[in-house]
């Protein structure tokens, strides 16, 4: 197969290759890791290579509706038996998993071949891929700017065709982000749609929900069909689809009613390109036939930031707890970045009283979520109120890490809630992510799409959430809406074609 064809074609584009015996799963996954060899150096999206099993999996029987066709699969969550999952973190750089995750078997019944795993930050605890362990991922857009993150090692790969679609999961945006800022289709599913099993139950309180990202809507579409539904001792189970996602993403959605707002919930302002992003959807929306209106659902973004940071400190305080359990070895400031073993002393120092009235300001809001989309099918925002930023803006400043380490060395997450650490967090987390980060919390689907870019020549996603459970209306949309703008046929600037 002649490697520029390779980057053609999406993931079922691929598999159909196979099965009409055109290309050979063999050499899709050589094309993959050529790709891989030309452009990762570039943007340092691929951490842990996985040549050999890859090519092992390859002479098997192509099987299922991705037979034969590569993927990567985020460094985060998913475990693959006897290969290193480090989370980005240097603590965990030993830590090899003797199962897989519920979800990444599904990903291979689905025919799915993987060839590596992808960078994330630390834990995923923000919304830039830069972990000291790995060194930064950068855009194949613009080198010096950041694919987003958490799932921005993904994103990376994707945007620069070294795999059609890869692996991401999204607890305060970490599938959306990267999605916005790479050009691509990302969907965090309804809470509930995909498996965690089977050694969790809900992560963050049933924030974190794994999927994929994808350079067209139809691949998001079949491998949600492929995967969906609950594993064994599930916490929740959702209502199957009306009809085959992959079915629904064919489909045109019946005139729907639209809510669209560009008010940033959580805090800062939204940048002009941002804004523009939006304006151009809301016409293409109105030309498709929709109604489409300004309007918001209420929401205290202050005690919503709040309550949501004081969730993370205390899951990053598990996350470091369970990972010392996993290796039977206690855990080291040292071996964490100094931001996260503060997040993860802010976790300590937190009462349940505090988590308690954090999880019920997450209900609140769910509840004003559920009831405003009564109104209208979908609502509709920027996906980010910043364009795709240099790779180091949102790091701490020298004196904010030197400040982090002498405070991680006291080892006194009460002194870091004396000295009010999570309010001054709070406007500099939310600042470049002001939406997304809800309906993790109220567990509603959405999604990012590509519909816009800057003069520049980034890309500026545009945000669509559901009702609870409506993946199908959503998929409709934006097969819709892929037919209107034919985002896959861009290619980055950043790197080789």
């Amino acid at each position: 197969m002649a490697f520029s064809d390779y980057t053609r074609y999406d993931g079922l584009g691929l598999a159909e290759l196979v099965r009409s015996k055109q290309v050979t799963p063999g050499e899709l996954v050589e094309a993959a890791l050529t790709r891989a060899d030309q452009v990762n150096p570039a943007i340092n999206a691929i951490i842990e290579r996985m040549d050999d099993a890859a090519r092992r999996a390859a002479e098997r029987p192509a099987e299922g509706p991705f037979g034969g066709v590569p993927f990567l699969i985020k460094d985060l969550v998913q475990q693959v038996k006897g290969v290193p999952m480090r989370s980005g973190s240097r603590f965990l750089r030993d830590f090899v998993p003797d199962h897989d995750t519920e979800l990444y078997a599904r990903f291979c019944r689905a025919g799915l071949i993987t060839i590596g795993k992808t960078n994330t930050p630390e834990f995923g605890l923000t919304p830039y891929t830069e972990p000291e362990l790995f060194g930064p991922t950068r855009n194949p857009w613009n080198l010096a700017r950041t694919p987003g993150g958490s799932s921005g090692g993904s994103a990376a790969a994707v945007a620069a065709r070294i795999v059609p679609l890869a692996g991401g999961g999204d607890g305060g945006g970490s599938i959306r982000i990267p999605a916005s800022c790479c050009g691509l289709f990302g969907l965090k599913p309804s809470r509930g749609r995909v498996p965690s099993g089977p050694d969790l139950g809900e992560l963050w309180f049933g924030a974190v929900v794994d999927h994929v990202l994808t350079r067209s809507v139809r691949d998001s579409a079949a491998v949600l069909d492929a995967v969906a539904g609950p594993d064994i001792g599930a916490p929740s189970e959702i209502a199957p689809p009306p009809m085959a996602f992959l079915e629904s993403a064919g489909r045109d959605p019946r005139r729907l009613r639209i809510a669209f707002t560009s008010s940033p919930w959580l805090g800062g302002t939204v940048h002009p390109d941002c804004r523009a992003g939006l304006e151009d959807a809301v016409t293409l929306l109105r030309s498709l036939g929709h109604e489409v209106e300004e309007a918001t659902p209420v929401i205290d973004g202050p005690a919503f930031a709040k309550a949501f940071l004081t969730m993370i400190c205390c899951e990053c305080a598990t996350d470091i707890a369970a990972a010392a359990k996993a290796l039977g070895r206690r855990p080291v400031r040292t071996r964490f970045e100094p931001a996260t073993w503060a997040i993860g002393m802010l976790g300590r120092a937190m009462t349940g009283l505090e988590l308690s009235m954090a999880l019920r300001e997450f209900a609140v809001v769910r509840r004003r979520i559920a009831l405003f989309l009564e109104r209208y099918d979908v609502l509709v925002t920027p996906t980010m109120a910043l364009p795709p930023f240099p790779i180091g803006a949102l790091q701490p400043k020298p004196g904010e890490r030197v400040m982090l380490e002498w405070l991680g060395r006291i080892g006194s997450g009460r002194l870091l809630k004396t000295v009010g650490l999570l309010e001054q967090m709070a406007p500099e987390v939310f600042a470049a992510i002001p939406y997304t980060p809800v309906f993790n919390a109220t567990g509603h689907p959405a999604m990012s799409v590509p519909l816009h870019w800057n003069a520049e020549g980034l890309p500026i996603g545009t945000h669509v959430v559901g009702r609870q459970g409506d993946e199908t209306t959503l998929f409709q949309l934006a097969g819709q809406l892929e037919r209107a703008r034919r985002w896959s046929d861009r290619r980055p600037a950043g790197i080789t074609a």
